[in-house]
């Protein structure tokens, strides 16, 4: 069921096979929706919430190239640092 109005997107591997998977029907909705949309919600706002404030000095050139990436990716460079923090912090 690909939607031919929309632009060749490239994906990694992960993403085809989520995809492929999606369009061949094989996802199934759990029983009780509502009940894991409230958890999920409820997970990402404890896991999400941003509730300190930091101020950092770096180089331009470097802060430059970071709006550049973070342009590329379509987010806020200040998403992209506090993401990029977030996974150092967490180990990845």
């Amino acid at each position: 069921m690909k939607n031919n109005n929309l632009p060749d997107m490239l994906h990694n591997q992960e993403e085809e096979w989520l995809l492929n998977s999606f369009e061949n029907g094989e996802w199934q909705t759990v029983k009780n929706i509502q009940q894991e949309k409230e958890k999920a919600l409820e997970a990402a706002s404890n896991y999400l919430q941003k509730d300190t404030r930091i101020n950092i000095r770096i180089s331009s050139s470097d802060l430059k190239r970071i709006k550049q990436k973070a342009a590329y990716e379509g987010l806020p460079y200040q998403t992209l640092i506090a993401s990029i923090l977030h996974k150092y912090s967490a180990g990845h």
